[in-house]
């Protein structure tokens, strides 16, 4: 009954006009003529018409708060003495303005993200036993307010007139201009002002759709094969996909019982993404299930079932119809939010990279390498190939007790971070000037970096280190939140402005931790003598980008068909996708496998849990690929510095600067053609 509340309200909400800002938009017009006149009578050197920067920053400025003026602002009158009277013309002074808010910004975020750090403590951290009230209190969000207090004071609309935000085209055509680049950064502060009640039906529809994934549990011990013999243990609970797709490829090079194994994982996957599986299998173990003939049976008689459809396409759909309503307040789409402003990449680039690397021919003859590997013609499941991955000859436990001994604690590692960076090519003083703002704390999870938001804070590394020690699998962790620490605190204190800490996306911050986390034997002074190690590293890193930038393919050209289609029904989204997900096999995947109308790319849970993020994933192996081949031949430790002293550029702006290489796939292409030939 609550589902179907939430889905009459987002009809509902969806069917409302665009949002009524009060300023008319003749008194928009006459503002930004007004403000021209004024301009050009106070400062005839910054005549406006003369100066079209300084005319088309008046037009951006004032249109863009008056998208964000509502009723309780104030009247069309006192919007044009809001802007008359708060708008700089004056370049020094608009800098020195920049400079004091930067600062109030930084301690904003800085103490706020301090009161959260402190909330969760006790949740995050292994500290003993979590109290009823460490949840109470972890529940708060200091800064929940701070947006609306901010509009309230009139300092959203102060610093969205004067540092309006920039369009993505014009961004990257700062260049070298740091200053610019900075205001840039500001201007993305205040863009569009979405009603808390909006807010939270799109938290609470994100919210079901999690509850709906991390319950989709098959039961593997009651799967029937063809031949309605049990093969799977009986206490085995698998997450669909992540833990279906993990099953498939921990049966590669098990023989017969394996591939056997991997195609009924893979039925199951086909009745998921039809939605042709019984619900009574979902996450219940009470029947037991033929995924090849969809038969159930209980206590060996066969049963009658329901068929979940199309309830995971409902959550799809769900998903869109929020996006849509903070559509109206933002004046864009979601595809639009996601990619110009969050990933910082225009749509028709992000598709035209991927198609360059999906259609590139070098991938036909690793896909026959795979095929004469396995001793067999592909299927379709083999995306998810893992046979390049080196199996590395450690003797594991050795590794292990010597691990437990260098870190039986949390604050054992954290003596041994500025070694860690040593070994890496760091000098004493840089080393220590960097681990002295990284902290490490014991975590209840497996881990996770934190960064500061303001200088004088550290940085935090939590890292799960049981009672007995740290064993290699939590090092190897550890060394990959360690590369984010590094990340966060170079680009937060070694950056020239403030408004410019950080990397251009997630991707580039998970880029440098995969780069650390690469070197975690060679910090222990361990090296791999397999000659054979990098090229196999590269057709791994080749056939994994192959398998995430297709379904990343998948999930942008859903999101177009629902735009397209914006009143669809849940049925109509669910013979969108499957008929999308095998056109896209046929167009990319078809010519490498050898057979045609597959829907396995369908699969992937972050299409209802986490729309539009794929594409991350790709990004961040692509941009890995390209830093790596940077460092191959340069001193790692500076050149890290240098790179991450950049700070958020967009991410084609960073990676040129970076590297002196455009965002491209080419360059794995041209590594994987070197090593065909």
């Amino acid at each position: 009954m609550k589902n179907l509340i939430i889905i009459a309200c987002l009809m509902v909400t969806s069917a409302m006009a665009t949002p009524a800002w009060t300023v008319q938009p003749d008194v928009v017009e006459s503002t930004i003529a007004e403000l021209v006149a004024k301009t050009a009578a106070q400062n005839p050197a910054q005549n406006p018409a003369q100066t079209p920067d300084q005319k088309a920053r008046i037009d951006s400025g004032v249109r863009g708060i008056a998208r964000l003026w509502q009723e309780q602002d104030g009247s069309d009158e006192a919007f044009r003495t809001f802007c008359l009277e708060n708008y700089i013309s004056d370049p020094a002074e608009r800098r020195t303005v920049f400079l004091r808010i930067s600062d109030y910004l930084e301690a904003l975020d800085g103490n706020f993200a301090r009161m959260s750090e402190r909330l969760d403590w006790h949740v995050t951290l292994a500290t003993g036993p979590i109290l009823p009230v460490d949840y109470m209190f972890s529940s708060l969000s200091p800064r929940a307010h701070l947006t609306e207090d901010l509009y309230n004071s009139k300092i959203a609309f102060y610093i969205a007139l004067n540092f309006p935000k920039l369009s993505l085209a014009q961004k990257e055509s700062l260049g070298e201009d740091r200053l610019a680049w900075a205001y840039a950064r500001l201007g993305d502060w205040f863009t569009a002002r979405i009603p808390t009640h909006v807010r939270l039906l799109n938290a609470e529809v994100s919210n079901a759709a999690d509850r709906y994934i991390d319950s989709y549990n098959i039961y593997m011990g009651s799967l029937l094969n063809p031949a309605g013999v049990k093969a799977f243990p009986s206490d085995m609970i698998l997450l669909s996909h992540w833990n279906l797709r993990d099953e498939i490829k921990a049966n590669y090079n098990k023989g017969p019982a394996g591939l056997d194994k991997q195609r009924t994982v893979y039925e199951v996957m086909k009745r998921i993404i039809g939605q042709d599986i019984p619900r009574e299998v979902i996450d219940s173990g009470a029947f037991d299930w033929n995924p090849y003939s969809n038969t159930l049976f209980k206590d060996g008689i066969p049963a009658s079932f329901t068929p979940e459809s199309p309830a995971r396409y409902q959550k799809m759909l769900d998903n869109f119809h929020a996006q849509q309503r903070i559509d109206t307040y933002t004046g864009d789409t979601y595809l639009d939010r996601k990619f110009d402003d969050e990933m910082e990449m225009a749509l028709s680039d992000v598709e035209a990279l991927f198609d360059d690397f999906l259609s590139a021919p070098e991938l036909k003859a690793v896909g026959a390498i795979i095929s004469s590997r396995l001793g067999r013609p592909l299927e379709a499941f083999d995306i998810w190939y893992d046979g390049f991955k080196p199996r590395a000859d450690l003797d594991t436990e050795a590794l292990d007790a010597r691990l437990r001994a260098m870190y039986p604690d949390a604050s054992a590692m954290e003596a041994d971070l500025n070694n860690i960076l040593i070994t890496l090519g760091y000098s004493p003083e840089r080393a220590a000037y960097l681990t002295d703002k990284i902290a490490v704390d014991p975590a209840r999870g497996s881990g996770h970096a934190a960064g500061a938001s303001m200088k004088g804070q550290k940085a935090r590394l939590r890292t799960r280190i049981p009672a007995g020690g740290m064993d290699y699998k939590g090092y190897n962790i550890a060394v990959h939140e360690f590369g984010h620490n590094i990340e966060q605190t170079i680009s937060l204190y070694d950056v020239d402005y403030y408004l410019l800490n950080g990397v251009p996306n997630t991707s580039f911050t998970e880029a440098l931790a995969f780069v650390f986390q690469k070197r975690d034997l060679e910090i222990l002074g361990i090296t791999d003598s397999d000659p054979q190690r990098a090229r196999m590293d590269l057709l791994d890193k080749v056939w994994s980008l192959y398998e995430i930038a297709g379904v990343s393919v998948l999930d942008i050209e859903v999101w177009k068909w629902l735009y397209a289609n914006p009143s669809a029904s849940a049925s109509e989204l669910q013979q969108a996708v499957q008929r999308i997900a095998k056109d896209v096999w046929n167009r990319y995947f078809a010519p490498v496998f050898g057979i045609r109308d597959e829907p396995v790319l369908a699969i992937y849970s972050h299409m209802i849990g986490y729309p539009l993020y794929l594409s991350a994933y790709a990004f961040g192996q692509i941009i890995e690929f390209q830093l790596e081949n940077h460092f191959a031949d340069r001193d790692f430790a500076s050149e890290v510095d240098r790179i991450f002293r950049l700070g958020r550029l967009t991410p084609n702006v960073w990676i040129e600067q970076a590297t002196g290489q455009p965002l491209s796939a080419e360059p794995i292409l041209e590594n994987l053609r070197n090593i065909l030939q």
